[in-house]
C-alpha cells in the first residue's frame, strides 16, 4: 500500500478531489485531510487526519522501546554479574526486567510522541499553517493507477508532493517529489 501526499488550496478543490476518487471506488476510509480547518472538513463530511498521522506517537514510541530494551538487557546483566537477588534468581526475574523496562521506555516514548508532530507531516507544515489541505491518499497495488489518472486528469490544481510506501512504519523516511 502506498500512500499519496497531495496538497490543495481550497476546501471546495479538497471536498471535489475526495468525492471523484470515491466515485472511482477508492474507499473514503482510505483518504485523510490533514488541515487547521477542522470544522470545514467536518461540515463537508470529509475524514480528518487521525492522530497517528498528525503526531509522533508510534515513531517515539518505537524509540523509547528500543532505549528501554537496552536498559533492560543492561540491568539484566548488572543482576546477573552482582548476583544481587542471590545466585539462584528464577529466568522469568530476567525476562520481566526486560519486559517492564521495554514497557516503561515505549509508555515515555509514547507520550513524548503526543508532544511532537508527525516528522512525515512536518515537512508540510508550513503549507497547512498557510490554510493549505493535505490529502492523504492510501491505496493498494492495484489502485495507484487509478488515483494517479483521477489526480491528473481532473484536478490539476493539486500538486503532488510526496508517497510513503508504508505510512504507518514510523521509521522509513518520505520520498517528497
Amino acid at each position: 500500500m502506498k500512500c499519496f501526499y497531495y496538497l490543495t488550496s481550497t476546501l471546495d478543490s479538497t471536498h471535489h478531489i475526495t468525492d471523484d476518487l470515491k466515485k472511482a471506488g477508492i474507499n473514503h476510509w482510505f483518504m485523510h485531510v490533514i488541515s487547521k480547518d477542522e470544522s470545514g472538513l467536518k461540515r463537508e463530511k470529509i475524514h480528518s487526519g487521525n492522530y497517528f498521522e498528525k503526531l509522533d506517537i508510534l515513531r517515539d514510541g518505537g524509540i523509547g522501546a528500543i532505549f528501554g530494551f537496552a536498559a533492560g538487557l543492561f540491568l539484566t546483566g548488572l543482576v546477573t554479574l552482582t548476583k544481587t537477588f542471590g545466585p539462584d534468581l528464577p529466568g522469568i526475574t530476567y525476562f520481566s526486567i526486560l519486559l517492564v523496562l521495554t514497557l516503561f521506555g515505549s509508555w515515555v516514548g509514547g507520550l513524548t510522541g503526543i508532544a511532537s508532530e508527525n516528522k512525515k507531516i512536518a515537512n508540510f507544515h508550513d503549507d497547512i499553517d498557510a490554510g493549505k489541505y493535505l490529502i492523504l491518499i492510501y491505496a493498494r497495488e492495484n489502485q495507484e493507477e487509478t488515483v494517479n489518472s483521477v489526480m491528473r486528469d481532473k484536478h490539476p490544481e493539486a500538486r503532488l508532493v510526496a508517497i510513503d510506501t508504508y505510512f504507518f512504519s514510523p521509521f522509513n523516511s518520505l520520498e517528497r517529489i
